[in-house]
């Protein structure tokens, strides 16, 4: 008996430990998101390549001192990329969108490294040259250097040398005066490019919620005769009445708009507008108007959405999404649904699959059925970009994050057996033609 119950407690102290390493393990992903909102460097406890404390300091040293942005790098075991279907490329997908901040990503997962940002492209292209000039150097070596090269980028160098020369005498003297002189004239220029950037992006976005208003009006157009016959339903001019109203209130938003975030409360007004016309139309049939859903995922303008269907963005997983039921019936029939479609810089690309500034217009047809609506989706984004979190409260709360919406390939390498040698780089993209990733889709 004394055995027994030996061997008992032996069990029931084991359990805990055992339960623990499979808790780290399988949650290695979330604790890097969660570890990252207090610190940009996390790294693994059971990270087949890890960083020392002081290499810590020095890498959380570099990000603060390179002003780049907003950096987080993650340092994970190997065990992580099965959490995301096993592609590391991924694992960096899934801390950004459980981390739900916008900025540059680095993971190491494994002896496997990829970068990508929410924002800007070329940030694979960074991770690739970091890895070729230090992966002999170790893993701390390679990522210092990334972060280097994201600061010279910020500060307008092109790329960032390996020597570490410097100015030095009358030359340090000259670029000094050269730079005083200048720097006012340049702080002036790198503001007008930004006035510049931001009027286009304004534009690209208003001209899409003109189309999209023009094509409430035309819809409104079309019933104003059959609301004015005598015996209509009462409830059915109230629509209608809502409608117009609704109409004029996105044409307000527009005139006053000066900001592409301005365009959320447009495209909301505009949604609503949507679902005030077929309530009319309903009641001018004598019908009951349908649930009020969100609007269809594939194209908004197509009214309000019957169900929700299970749909996958290409190299993505299968989520429910609502859609109206044309749509719902293509993808039964294994057809993929025409998608509303936006230009962005002369290049047409679904509304979900556009560059961040575009998620203002697109979570505006969401915003008013709250957080948790399409969580993931286009966070990219989308996708991410989806559009992942394209604002507060938008599908599923991932504040701003505009993940997965395209922009530049993830870069990076592999660290083969034990000496950082080898490996290749590149490795997939995030995104499909915006602001995290470049060639491919989320």
């Amino acid at each position: 008996m004394t055995r027994l119950l030996a061997l008992l407690a032996l069990i029931v102290l084991a359990a805990p430990a055992v339960a623990s390493g499979q808790t780290t393990t399988a949650g290695a992903i979330d604790q890097a998101a969660e570890a990252l909102r207090s610190s940009p460097v996390y790294v693994a406890p059971d990270a087949e390549l890890r960083l020392s404390g002081a290499e810590v300091r020095r890498l959380r040293t570099a990000i603060s001192r390179a002003d780049a942005g907003p950096v987080y790098i993650a340092v994970l075991p190997a065990s992580a990329s099965g959490e995301a279907g096993g592609d590391t490329t991924a694992v960096a997908r899934a801390v950004a969108q459980q981390l739900g901040r916008r900025g540059a990503y680095a993971v190491v997962v494994g002896r496997q490294f990829r970068a990508g940002s929410t924002d800007t492209a070329g940030v694979g292209r960074l991770a690739d040259e970091a890895f070729a000039a230090h992966r002999g150097e170790g893993v701390a070596a390679v990522l210092e250097d990334f972060v280097g090269r994201l600061g010279d980028r910020a500060g307008g160098d092109p790329g960032r040398s390996g020597g570490g020369g410097g100015f030095g005498g009358t030359g340090a003297l000259v670029a000094i005066a050269v730079l005083v002189l200048l720097g006012g004239g340049g702080l002036l220029l790198v503001s007008r490019a930004r006035r510049r950037r931001e009027r286009d992006q304004l534009e690209d976005v208003a001209r899409e919620a003109r189309a999209d208003q023009a094509a409430l009006g035309e819809d409104i157009r079309a019933l104003d005769l059959d609301v004015e016959m005598p015996g209509v339903d009462p409830r059915a001019r109230e629509d209608y009445g809502r409608a117009v109203e609704l109409y004029d209130r996105a044409g307000q938003g527009l005139d006053r708009a000066r900001r592409p975030e301005d365009l959320a409360a447009v495209t909301e007004a505009l949604e609503e507008g949507r679902y005030a016309m077929t309530s009319a139309k309903a009641r001018l049939a004598g019908h009951e108007p349908p649930e009020r859903r969100p609007p269809c995922f594939f194209d908004p303008r197509h009214g309000p959405s019957v169900e929700d269907v299970p749909w996958a963005p290409p190299g993505g997983q299968p989520r429910p999404v609502p859609v109206c039921a044309a749509d719902a019936q293509a993808l039964r029939d294994g057809i993929e649904p025409s998608a509303r479609e936006v230009s962005v810089g002369g290049r047409s690309m679904p509304y979900y699959a556009a560059p961040a500034y575009f998620s203002p217009y697109a979570g505006g047809f969401f915003g008013a059925f709250g957080g948790g609506l399409l969580p993931g989706l286009l966070i990219g984004s989308a996708l991410g970009g989806a559009f992942g979190g394209w604002g507060p409260g938008y599908y599923g709360g991932y504040e701003g994050a505009g993940l997965g919406a395209g922009g530049d390939g993830f870069g990076g390498g592999d660290w083969g057996g034990g000496d950082f040698g080898g490996g290749d780089f590149g490795g997939g993209d995030f995104g499909g033609g915006g602001d995290f990733g470049g060639g491919g889709d989320f």
